[in-house]
């Protein structure tokens, strides 16, 4: 185990390679920046041939790759990825896509911004001033397909998700969950507090689940009316 990281194998076609273990901006970049470099690299590489790695998933502070076992294994693919990580320190990761999400705050549309204003001590029109005020770091997917866990959130709208969750939670609501605030791309249950909903489509099954992000990106979240999002919500839905 190296003082930074730690290379893992998952099963017999993966490994894990598994950074400092803490929610941090610093720490995701090195998970995107060495899947950046692997992306980087398609032809053969220290023994590895061309097309040997099939999928990476980044998370908080890991990324898992799967590789073909007929085409290299474990320790060659071990070995690859430290002399990788050798410059990690060197490696300028690309900003990533800047997305922005129109999002309706409160009303029916956002059931929770209430309860968020009173706990932090703030109007609601403070919650959504702050809320959409700063771009958000995808760190990783998951729980859902296509849901976003959104790095940098502003500590004074940090709320607890709620005591029992809900059944239904209509897909594009925007809630916040402790430290960290996201979007459900689809009707699912949940815990998290609603603040608002966008009436952009975000996982679409048709299109092969198709998203208009990935880890790496960012998302600002931009204020819209009801009748803005209504209008939007006809032309996404058609």
């Amino acid at each position: 185990m190296n003082d930074t990281y730690e290379i893992r194998p998952v099963g017999d076609r993966a490994l894990q390679v598994v950074f400092e273990q803490k929610i941090e901006e610093k720490v995701n970049e090195k998970v995107m920046a060495l899947r950046e470099k692997l992306t980087c690299n398609p032809r053969a590489f220290l023994g590895v041939p061309a097309g040997a790695v099939l999928e990476m998933i980044p998370a908080f502070a890991s990324l898992l790759i799967y590789y073909d076992p007929l085409r290299t294994d474990y320790q060659s693919m071990k070995e690859m990825l430290e002399f990788l990580l050798l410059d990690m320190g060197d490696q300028k990761q690309s900003k990533g896509r800047l997305i922005e999400i129109p999002v309706c705050y409160g009303g029916r549309y956002g059931e929770d911004l209430d309860f968020v204003a009173k706990h932090a001590g703030l109007s609601k029109e403070e919650v959504i001033q702050i809320h959409s005020g700063r771009d958000y770091r995808i760190y990783m997917l998951g729980f859902l397909p296509g849901f976003p866990y959104l790095g940098g959130m502003d500590e004074r709208i940090f709320t607890p998700r709620l005591e029992s969750p809900r059944t239904r939670i209509p897909a594009g609501s925007v809630g916040i969950g402790g430290e960290q605030t996201g979007i459900y791309p689809m009707e699912s249950p949940g815990g998290w507090q609603l603040i608002g909903r966008t009436p952009v489509k975000l996982f679409n099954p048709q299109k092969n689940g198709e998203l208009p992000y990935e880890a790496g990106d960012w998302i600002r979240f931009i204020p819209i009316s009801e009748k803005e999002y209504e209008k939007l919500y006809q032309e996404e839905h058609e």
